[in-house]
C-alpha cells in the first residue's frame, strides 16, 4: 500500500502536535516544583510518551524522506507557555489542560485513522501505536479532576479551541 499525500501532512501534523505536547509537560513539570509537586512523577512519565510518540512521526518522516511540519517550532513555543501558564494555577489546571488537549487529539487521531485506512497503511500504523498513551493521559488527569469546580469550565473551551487551532492552522502550512 503506497503512502498518501494526505497521510504524509497528517504524519507532519502529527510530528509537530506531539512536538507541543512534550514542551506542554515540561512546562509543566517546571512550574509544578512549586504548585502541585506531587504530580511530578506523573507528569515526567507523560513528557517520556510524548517524546516517544514525537520519534514515531519523526521516523515515518524520515522514511518518507519529508521535512517537518513549518508549525513544530510554533507547537513547541506554544506548549511551553500553555504548560507553564496552566502549571501556575496547580493540580486541577494542568489536569484540566491535560483532559481538553487530549480529548481533541484523541477525536483527530480516531478521524485519521478512519480517513487513513486501506489508503496509507504506514500512517495508520504510526498513528495506532500512541492512541492508547493519549487515553490513558485522558483518563488519569481526568481523575485529578475530582472536586474541581471552576477549572475546567474555564480552561476546557479555551485549551480545546486554541488546539483545533493549532490543528487547523498546521494542515494548512
Amino acid at each position: 500500500m503506497p503512502d498518501t499525500a494526505l497521510g504524509a501532512r497528517i504524519v507532519k501534523v502529527n510530528h509537530a502536535g506531539e512536538n507541543g505536547a512534550v514542551h506542554i509537560y515540561a512546562g509543566q513539570i517546571a512550574v509544578a516544583r512549586f504548585t502541585a509537586r506531587h504530580m511530578l512523577a506523573e507528569l515526567r512519565e507523560f513528557k517520556a510518551h510524548e517524546e516517544q510518540h514525537r520519534a514515531i512521526f519523526a521516523a515515518e518522516l524520515q522514511r518518507r524522506q519529508r521535512p517537518r511540519c513549518r508549525s513544530y517550532l510554533l507547537c513547541g513555543w506554544g506548549g511551553y507557555v500553555l504548560g507553564c501558564t496552566t502549571a501556575l494555577f496547580g493540580q486541577h489546571a494542568i489536569a484540566a489542560t491535560t483532559v481538553a488537549v487530549e480529548r481533541v487529539v484523541l477525536g483527530h487521531l480516531q478521524q485519521q485513522v478512519q480517513q487513513l485506512a486501506n489508503i496509507d497503511e504506514n500512517a495508520v500504523h504510526a498513528i495506532a501505536k500512541i492512541i492508547e498513551d493519549e487515553q490513558r493521559h485522558h483518563d488519569n488527569a481526568a481523575h485529578h479532576l475530582q472536586g474541581a469546580r471552576w477549572w475546567p469550565a474555564v480552561l476546557t473551551p479555551i485549551v480545546s479551541a486554541s488546539t483545533e487551532t493549532v490543528i487547523w492552522l498546521s494542515m494548512r502550512l
